[in-house]
């Protein structure tokens, strides 16, 4: 490889074949992402090579081992005064890129590792696109409450039709190398080893640029977009309020409105794209990334990898957190009273793997990396041992009695409580420094948050060990103080238990969840107990009641009393068969749902502020965000303390008073 000229964010090669290799290697970056500098570079280069009449052709690469692009760099979009200049920018991205797809020479995008958003919408500018077969492709801009602006709305469905295409777009859809290569929109997928071959192959051979069939490119057609389009929609509104979220909306308006042919169709892609940066639901889901950002960052500068975790409890949270931890490559040893205790939670491990891994010789790493370990030998070995036994102050007490004697010095002990404040735990142990909370949310393969609980004597550097160890196993990390119910238990409880008292004076269940769904949670309270189960329901309600003085509703009682836990016995507040829920009787209600919304949402933010008070989180932002990925809390909102100082919703009942939200967090 011989440079030919080097650039802030760009270096240009030349190899023996006369190819170009363009890398792209972000200055003061670990990850590649598109800025206006970085766009101007790229101008500039795609103007030099225009003129080029030496070379066979230009690969497109990284050059950094974090990943090919991650898509545009977010922080910039609060840059944008107002929406001419957000269109404007997006305009010009789309004249740059436009540019790229008009070379003579034949460009291919050779992809390793992330290829999101902008990145995406830069490798479908390139005439052939070859990826490694694990990369993560995608345009996952819905996720911001926009859509992709550089023409990979018009370019996607260009390319491999409207249904394919908009599934993706309209879902924020990623997938890997070899399903893109499958839908036709990467050329080849190739293991890393081939992809340097894979991409001269392109530039040397020079095979005709991917079309869509016949089929696909009907789709596109007017007629086609009308019908399709419909459809469509139907099947957002199933999943998406357009109030809430209106960029899916947006994108299926553009592309049934004026298709992907000519410039019209980039045209009003950038216009729609910009009116959306300025919508609440953007100005939130930017907010809700940056607090995520921020989780993710609180593990950077600790330095700890344990390698073996050994987990005790083999039940639902106990079994899939070890299923989790084996997943993301960790030696994981198992222990329960006995094997027919465990053999659920190894079946239960292997459909996950299944389901995230397809290829069956990963499979079977994963499954040989869990371990099953009735007798325990593991928790010698161990470099953390996880603790998930029933709910009970004794169980627990004796059990890490046990353990200490048997584990490392050096190792961590912890708990996933769910409520259980860990200086009532630690009594019992010679080092109570040593006892961490790691706790975990159900289902553990999807729920992002886990809360590191800090004890009055656990020492700092246990939590940031622990803190280091949620980022290995890729979940975001909430420190926490321990405290009844900790954070999301804490303002989660009594949200649940209003919802019940809202049934207890005679409003339907599916009024009262409709409501909240109306405002925006995944689901509302009442089918939520059920999922969760009402007998853990009762457990933490009991529980947290001794200190915070709340009544448990008598009808939670007498359920859990008949049996009628929710979903997993059939029947809660709701019936249920096969895990689905059984459409209730219609009943009528004359009140307003948004009373209904208002009161349980104030009943949240009283414990949230009071969470702040007490100094369960750091900050209000923690807050936001632990409720965000701990509950579902409506992303679009942005979390309830920043929905609280948007609203000046007064949270009463707090100590001595009423308490202005707004005039505590300023004085804070």
């Amino acid at each position: 490889m011989t440079t030919l000229q080097t650039y802030k964010n760009w270096r240009l090669e030349t190899d023996d074949n006369q190819i170009l290799w363009l890398y792209f290697d972000k200055a003061n970056a670990t990850v590649n992402t598109l800025d206006g500098a970085v766009m101007e570079e790229l101008s500039l280069i795609i103007d030099q090579l225009a003129n080029d009449t030496e070379h066979k052709g230009v690969i497109i690469t990284s050059g950094k081992k974090t990943g090919f692009i991650a898509g545009a760099d977010i922080s910039q979009f609060n840059k944008f005064k107002d929406i001419e200049l957000a269109t404007y920018v997006l305009r010009e991205g789309q004249r740059i890129l436009g540019k790229l797809e008009a070379l003579r020479l034949p460009t291919v995008a050779l992809i390793d590792g992330f290829c999101l958003g902008g990145g995406l919408e830069l490798a479908l500018a390139c005439r052939y696109r070859v990826a490694e077969e694990t990369s993560r492709l995608g345009l996952p801009e819905v996720m911001l409450g926009i859509y992709p602006g550089w023409g990979g709305s018009v370019r996607l469905p260009r390319s491999i039709g409207a249904l394919q295409a908009m599934n993706m777009i309209l879902s924020g859809r990623i997938v890997n190398g070899k399903v893109a290569a499958k839908m036709g929109f990467v050329d080849a997928a190739v293991p890393k080893r081939q992809m340097k071959h894979a991409a001269v192959y392109y530039i040397l051979n020079k095979r005709a640029p991917h079309q869509p069939t016949t089929l696909q490119a009907l789709t596109n057609k007017t007629l086609a977009r009308q019908v399709i389009a419909q459809y469509m929609r139907k099947k957002l509104r199933e999943k998406v309020n357009q109030a809430h979220y209106p960029s899916p909306y947006q994108a299926l308006d553009n592309w049934e409105n004026v298709g992907v042919e000519g410039d019209k169709a980039f045209e009003t892609e950038a216009k729609g794209c910009g009116r959306l940066f300025f919508s609440d639901t953007c100005q939130n889901l930017v907010r809700v990334f940056f607090l995520q950002e921020r989780l993710k960052g609180l593990a950077k500068e600790i330095n700890y990898t344990p390698h073996h975790i050994h987990v005790i409890g083999a039940g639902t949270m106990g079994g899939d957190i070890a299923a989790w931890c084996a997943l993301r490559g960790f030696t994981v040893t198992l222990q329960d009273r006995g094997p027919q205790f465990i053999a659920p939670a190894i079946k239960r491990a292997k459909n996950l793997y299944k389901e995230k891994l397809k290829e069956n010789y990963l499979i079977q790493q994963a499954m040989d990396r869990l371990i099953p370990d009735p007798e325990g030998y593991g928790i010698s070995k161990a470099d953390i041992i996880i603790e998930a036994i029933v709910e009970d102050l004794a169980a627990k007490q004796a059990l890490f009695k046990q353990i200490e004697s048997k584990a490392k010095p050096q190792a961590i002990l912890a708990t996933n409580t769910s409520s259980i404040p860990l200086d009532e735990i630690n009594t019992v142990l010679q080092l109570p420094q040593r006892l961490v909370g790691i706790h975990f949310f159900n289902p553990v393969a999807k729920m992002q948050l886990v809360e590191v609980v800090k004890g009055q004597q656990t020492s700092p550097e246990i939590v940031d060990k622990a803190i280091a160890f949620v980022r290995k196993i890729d979940r975001l990390p909430l420190p926490v103080k321990s405290s009844p119910g900790f954070l999301v238990n804490r303002i989660l409880m009594p949200y649940l238990l209003e919802s019940v008292a809202l049934l207890n004076e005679g409003i339907p269940g599916t009024v009262i969840d409709k409501a909240m769904t109306d405002f925006g949670m995944p689901m509302g309270p009442i089918i939520l107990a059920d999922t969760v189960g009402l007998d853990v329901c009762l457990s933490v309600a009991k529980y947290l009641g001794q200190y915070f003085n709340t009544p448990v509703p008598p009808q939670l009682v007498q359920l859990v009393e008949k049996k009628r836990l929710g979903k997993k016995t059939g029947e809660g507040f709701y019936k249920y068969k096969n895990g689905k829920q059984i459409k209730p009787d219609e009943k009528s209600y004359s009140g307003s749902l948004t009373d209904i919304s208002d009161r349980l949402v104030l009943t949240m933010l009283n414990e949230a502020f009071a969470c702040l008070q007490e100094g369960v989180v750091a900050d209000g932002d923690l807050l936001d965000a632990g409720m965000i990925f701990g509950t579902g809390f409506a992303p679009f909102r942005g979390g309830p303390i920043h929905y609280a100082k948007l609203q000046g919703i007064k949270v009463k009942n707090i100590e001595n008073g009423d308490v202005n939200i707004m005039a505590a967090m300023t004085a804070e």
